[in-house]
């Protein structure tokens, strides 16, 4: 299970709708305990795909990466996913996003549509990277 609370929820949609009509996406922090996640803050990050690439992919960096390694170590957290954004598409993962996925982590994709974000999942690749399954969470007080 995954444990935000509304402000998280509240950036995350923000960050999908000022990024429109491209993707948006972050980092997670927050804590483990057994299979639950809960997120504490995001890092968003700014989008390095290439600009004509944009609208449907999203890429973070290995600067970006280890930047938030360092972050998350200095607030006495754990990166426990990535969030982005489907502009104008459902709002679960492509072929493309469970390539670019590791298991153990939580993976939030918010749909956008005509800017406006609307239905939010979250979904953990399985160990054997074949699929996706749908992630329960609670957005808290």
């Amino acid at each position: 299970m995954l444990k935000l609370s509304r402000r998280i929820e509240t950036e995350i949609r923000q960050a999908g709708a000022d990024a429109y009509p491209n993707e948006c996406c972050g980092i997670m922090f927050g804590s483990e305990d057994g299979d639950d996640h809960a997120v504490k803050s995001l890092r968003p990050i700014v989008n390095a795909r290439e600009s004509g690439e944009q609208y449907h992919r999203f890429l973070i960096t290995a600067e970006d990466m280890m930047r938030a390694e360092l972050e998350a170590r200095r607030l006495g957290l754990e990166i426990v996913g990535f969030y982005h954004s489907h502009p104008d598409h459902p709002a679960k993962p492509s072929d493309y996003d469970r390539d670019h996925a590791l298991p153990f982590y939580s993976y939030i994709i918010l749909r956008v549509a005509e800017g406006r974000p609307e239905l939010m999942t979250s979904w953990r690749l399985r160990i054997s990277r074949e699929a996706f399954d749908p992630e329960p969470f609670e957005i808290e007080p």
